[in-house]
């Protein structure tokens, strides 16, 4: 991101944050379909997501980070999302994935992912992309969710399991 553009949006030019908007809007709505399925959820997230971004430009320490930052707030707003819906991260019941994912079409690997990803409750879905997309250690994602570790591990471990039977009744 250029660093003038970051300069102008941090005293608040409305022309510089509707750069940034068209520029990062596609990224971060990627970010937000990955742990998220409802489209009106997603708009809600992003939305707060650029007034927060916007609101607190200021306390960015290096402009250079930006983009970093930007889908980390993002990325906590998801999880708030899912955490004022009362997502489960502790029940994993075999009937709420279905065996077979005839839905999910042949595209592209990045499109299949996220078809696949739609299988997985959201809790659990949460958990496979905080730990195997975004890199987060187990006991980062237990203290972001309050949940236990083991909690997030054996979430992550049905996440991977449902994920592969997925995969193999696919032929992907």
């Amino acid at each position: 991101m250029e660093r003038e553009l970051l300069l102008e949006c941090q005293r608040s030019n409305r022309k510089a944050q509707r750069v940034i908007y068209e520029k990062m809007a596609g990224r971060l709505y990627s970010v937000c379909r990955r742990y998220l399925k409802n489209d009106e959820d997603i708009e809600e997230v992003l939305a707060d997501t650029f007034y927060k971004i916007f609101t607190k430009i200021n306390q960015l320490q290096t402009l250079e980070t930006f983009e970093a930052w930007a889908k980390k707030i993002t990325v906590n707003e998801c999880l708030q999302k899912l955490r004022s819906k009362k997502t489960s991260f502790i029940s994993l019941e075999e009937n709420d994935i279905p065996s077979s994912a005839a839905s999910v079409e042949n595209l592209s690997f990045e499109k299949d992912m996220m078809n696949l990803l739609n299988f997985l409750p959201e809790g659990c879905r949460a958990i496979f992309n905080l730990f195997a997309i975004e890199g987060y250690p187990h006991k980062e994602i237990a203290a972001m969710l309050s949940i236990s570790e083991g909690t997030s591990k054996s979430q992550l471990n049905f996440a991977r399991k449902k994920l592969q039977e997925l995969l193999v009744n696919q032929h992907i």
